[in-house]
């Protein structure tokens, strides 16, 4: 959205920060008005037509904050905040990613898989790599018995235990629909969301406890394809 399109947006975003109240900085009691500086921010980019992230960090507002409110930032705590993004969910939507990235981490029956779990994300609006980052965790990358036997590779359960199913293709693709429908569909946008459910600690399938390591072991093999 280019913040100069839409006046009434515009009016609406001054007007609500404008209303924040007056805080203390970390060192004696100098106050920062943060409602003051946030909507000398939004004038100064609506004067200059610059478009507004849909996840705005505190960064771009610094970087376009009006010279003589620049010495009110280095009153604020360093929170960490800058330059980071107020969302902290994990991008899980369909991302673009190479098969040839995704194949030189697969092993076993997961190996060559690259282009099946690019097919499914795209098909089923998943991201690719938290596809395979599941499946690796899942199978012990590609390794497991259910892969194996049953081309399992996702964890997927039925009505009489663990899923078969005719090809890891097929397993993929239905571990893909399952998480875009029931997990992401339903709000559960980030990898210790969907493991509470996916899961879940406690599970009675899931007597020697599993499930403890699933949200680090998932996320050890998302940080590998993010290297």
């Amino acid at each position: 959205m280019i913040i100069g399109d839409d006046w009434f947006t515009k009016t609406m975003l001054i007007n609500t920060l404008s209303r924040n109240e007056q805080v203390k900085s970390q060192m004696g009691t100098t106050k920062i008005d943060f409602g003051d500086l946030f909507t000398s921010v939004l004038n100064e980019l609506i004067q200059k037509e610059l478009p507004i992230s849909s996840t705005p960090t505190l960064q771009s507002f610094v970087d376009n904050l009006p010279s003589n409110n620049l010495a009110l930032v280095n009153e604020i705590p360093n929170t960490g905040l800058l330059n980071n993004t107020f969302s902290t969910n994990e991008p899980l939507r369909f991302q673009t990613i190479s098969s040839e990235k995704i194949n030189q981490i697969l092993d076993g029956k997961l190996k060559g898989m690259g282009d099946a779990f690019i097919s499914a994300g795209q098909k089923y609006n998943v991201n690719p790599a938290l596809l395979t980052a599941i499946a690796q965790h899942e199978t012990g990358n590609g390794t497991s018995k259910a892969a194996y036997v049953k081309n399992n590779v996702g964890g997927m359960m039925g009505k009489y235990g663990l899923k078969s199913y005719s090809s890891i293709e097929e397993s993929i693709m239905d571990m893909a629909r399952n998480l875009s429908k029931n997990y992401l569909g339903m709000g559960l946008t980030s990898i210790s969301k969907i493991a509470g459910k996916y899961a879940p600690i406690g599970a009675d399938n899931d007597p020697t406890g599993l499930n403890n390591h699933w949200v680090n072991g998932v996320s050890k093999y998302l940080g590998q394809l993010k290297a």
